[in-house]
């Protein structure tokens, strides 16, 4: 059932070229987030991070001011705000309901009020702060437990006809990359198998394929070198049939790649990234620094072929 859902989408192909050999199939998808339509083609959208959050990886507790950060991203090219009031980080604890309300809902309605365009996602485990969020204006909901932290949350969306991220991880940030949570007998073939599973849930709480955008979790649960190859080799990811959403900014295996300790200071191997998710298929890639990646990318394509833009 879930093999070929392209065709649950408005998609039209096209062929990305070097000029010697096609390496990449495009798919022009529409997905919906609520009552709008977000288009996805050649050049893949971006996702801002926009932590609310005092313990962040790479970003917790800025002391640039809300408006700011929120203005840096909408300027710089971002098509989704992705806003967090809670540390997913490994090892991180999960935060009270009512202090994540605090944290989230504030930075939505101030997003909204900045921009009645851009769209907003809610990552978050909790099925009220993902209510409470898009009743102020949010659009889509980014789970990285997969939707199995909080049995309500499945409801939410259905209800509200929210966007939803079906995202793979393992256990929980506490635990996730401890033990048996990193072994995967058949690599990018096992994480596939189990966000099928994952899909089928969200499909039989009520959830139309046309709002789903399927992330395979790059660093939760995963080695450094599972997580290269979800970006290297996700053609068993992309025969899901869904959107794919690359999220690698700043993470442990760019770390590894680099010999960069610090990850507010890995934007420069980011891009390398980046890059590489758009040459292999990813429709949406989530980043802390949007202009860095938005640069990268209109060169990328510039220099590759001539009239790819992020228009």
């Amino acid at each position: 059932m879930l093999r070929n859902r392209r065709n649950n989408v408005s998609s039209r192909r096209r062929r990305v070229s070097d000029g010697r050999r096609p390496f990449r199939e495009i798919t022009m998808k529409t997905v919906k987030f609520r009552d709008r339509e977000c288009v996805l083609g050649t050049f893949p959208k971006l996702m801002g991070i926009l932590n609310v959050t005092p313990d962040s990886f790479s970003d917790g507790g800025s002391s640039v001011p809300l408006e700011q950060r929120i203005e840096t991203l909408l300027r710089d090219g971002a098509s989704i705000i992705d806003i967090g009031g809670e540390s997913t980080r490994p090892g991180a604890l999960a935060v009270p309901l009512e202090e994540e309300l605090d944290r989230v809902l504030p930075a939505v309605e101030t997003v909204r009020r900045m921009s009645p365009d851009v769209f907003i996602s809610i990552d978050t485990r909790k099925a009220k702060v993902a209510e409470e969020a898009i009743r102020l204006g949010g659009d889509t909901i980014n789970d990285v437990s997969g939707f199995s932290f909080d049995p309500d949350l499945l409801s939410v969306a259905a209800g509200t006809r929210a966007g939803v991220i079906v995202m793979h991880s393992r256990s929980t940030p506490e635990f996730m990359q401890t033990g048996g949570n990193l072994v995967y007998e058949h690599g990018v073939e096992t994480v596939a198998e189990e966000i099928r599973a994952i899909l089928e849930r969200v499909l039989a709480a009520g959830v139309t394929p046309e709002r789903i955008i399927v992330d395979p979790g790059i660093g939760f649960a995963k080695t450094p070198e599972l997580s290269r190859a979800l970006i290297h080799s996700p053609e068993t990811l992309l025969r899901l049939g869904y959107p794919l959403l690359s999220a690698p900014s700043r993470k442990s295996f760019i770390g590894k790649l680099t010999g960069e300790a610090v990850p507010a200071n890995r934007d420069y191997g980011t891009c390398g990234s980046v890059i590489a998710s758009a040459l292999r298929g990813y429709d949406l890639i989530r980043v802390h620094n949007v202009k860095a990646a938005m640069d990268c990318l209109k060169v990328f394509y510039g220099c590759i072929e001539n009239g790819i833009s992020a228009e």
